[in-house]
């Protein structure tokens, strides 16, 4: 297998040549944030180890840090900008969008400010959706609501030159794109699309996904909000539990592809006896199979709560062999085969059970954000501004090593981050749980899944790398 080298060099529409209408401080000490220089980089690979020479200004491995810049590349009474939100929600879309308008009215003096409704397919004249004029005024209270002020759909992202038309023709030159992998990925197409016309127009994503699988930054918009309420659904899993003979409480929590807010909930609830993730194969019977080792536990404590990602254990079911709007794989219910395998398996060893099923995924789908969350949301939102008035383009902007900084869009969907099972993020789970390190009854079962996974990562990835350099 090929080895993957990034590329974190950001595209620019042009020189900047004017001067920022931020005041910012020149030099320290006038207890004023200070501008941000392009020559500013974050390290993406910071780990040292005593046989590895650490490498020095490679844009292989430096990040762009974001910011406001001293000058700019957009006059700002000359801007027209777009905002959209696609996919799925997300708590934070709504103070994303926010934190971009008011960031541009109020710091850089813009004026025209399109709201695209419902997603990409807002673009399409077809659809009838008008475009709604934003201004801080509009968009004052709207952190204190769930869900996306502006709406959302999946899909509409492959119809590119239908969407830069629209671009044209309202005559947008800076424009934001908050959604998922997918969602900017097709930001990367319009982007492609709008430099192949010969236009000035920025691209900029803020990337969205509950799921945090987004690669190399610290943490996407939402999720500390979504574990948060996970966390509060197994306190209620446990208290049904806990007050039952033989109470089973089961919990099924989104993570399609990476099961950080299963893992996550069930370290932080420390009332979780199981916690099932995509990334970790597991079979059902067997003496080292799950229901084995859920009959001991309710045998040694009486009672037990689980906690399973929607991507977990897809192997054990029929697949649907459907995709939705966005291209992303329907899975089969994992919480519901579970629910009836329980059922069945204590069933059928004449052992009384009380099951309890909460699903409470689009409840932590469309709340409203806690502090951390939203104070992150509105962080990423100044910092896009910054960066599409500087004429950034093709980028997304995110946390990495706790500093915001710009990184392609084709580097940043390459491949989606995952809990990797021999991290001491997964062995602190373990430690939480006390479940077995696998449930499994064939060690080298488990180990032949883990690198085929592996390796089908790495060659999807590769392939969009090639795709990305024969542009």
């Amino acid at each position: 297998m090929a080895q993957i080298t990034y590329d974190f060099t950001v595209e620019t529409l042009g020189e900047c040549t004017v001067p920022s209408p931020i005041e910012l401080s020149r030099e320290h000490g006038h207890f004023r944030a200070t501008y941000v220089k392009d020559t500013s980089y974050v390290r993406n690979e910071v780990n040292v180890f005593a046989d590895h020479k650490a490498d020095a200004n490679d844009k292989t491995n430096l990040m762009e840090k974001a910011g406001p810049r001293e000058k700019i590349y957009f006059n700002p009474e000359h801007v027209t900008a777009g905002i959209c939100t696609c996919g799925g929600l997300c708590p934070g879309l709504n103070d994303v969008i926010r934190a971009v308008v008011r960031c541009l009215w109020n710091r850089y003096g813009v004026r025209r400010i399109k709201g695209i409704q419902f997603g990409y397919n807002g673009f399409f004249q077809e659809e009838g959706f008008e475009v709604i004029d934003l201004n801080p005024d509009i968009v004052d209270t709207i952190h204190k609501i769930g869900g996306s002020y502006l709406g959302t759909s999946r899909g509409g992202g492959d119809r590119v030159k239908e969407i830069v038309d629209s671009i044209e023709r309202l005559g947008i030159n800076v424009m934001f794109i908050i959604g998922g992998d997918g969602t900017q990925r097709g930001a990367l197409d319009i982007a492609n699309e709008i430099e192949r016309r010969g236009l000035k127009i920025a691209v900029v994503g803020i990337p969205k996904t509950v799921d945090n699988d987004l690669q190399f930054m610290d943490r996407s918009f939402g999720f500390e909000t979504a574990v948060q309420k996970a966390t509060h659904a197994v306190n209620s899993c446990h208290m049904e539990a806990k007050s039952q003979i033989n109470g089973i409480g089961l919990l099924k929590l989104m993570g399609r592809e990476s099961g950080f807010i299963a893992t996550a909930a069930a370290i932080a609830s420390h009332e979780t006896n199981f916690c099932l993730i995509p990334e970790v194969p597991f079979e059902m019977d067997g003496p080292n199979g799950f229901l084995n080792h859920l009959e001991a536990r309710l045998k040694r404590r009486g009672h037990a709560v689980i906690v399973v990602a929607e991507g977990a254990g897809q192997d054990l079911l029929a697949s649907t062999n459907q995709t939705d709007a966005s291209g992303n794989k329907k899975l089969a219910d994992i919480g519901i085969f579970l629910k009836d395998s329980i059922n069945a398996y204590f069933k059928g060893k004449k052992i009384p059970i009380n099951l309890k099923y909460i699903d409470p995924s689009y409840e932590v789908r469309a709340a409203v954000t806690i502090a951390n969350d939203s104070i992150y949301c509105e962080r990423l939102g100044n910092n896009a501004v910054h960066a599409a008035m500087a004429g950034k383009t093709k980028i997304v902007v995110g946390l990495v090593h706790d500093k915001y900084v710009h990184i392609p869009i084709s580097m940043a969907t390459l491949k989606r981050n995952i809990v990797d099972p021999e991290s001491s993020l997964w062995r602190d789970c373990l430690d939480a749980t006390l479940q077995p390190v696998f449930m499994v009854n064939n060690i080298n079962t488990v180990t032949e899944k883990l690198r085929e996974a592996s390796q089908d990562a790495d060659e999807k990835a590769l392939s969009r790398l090639k795709k990305v350099l024969g542009k």
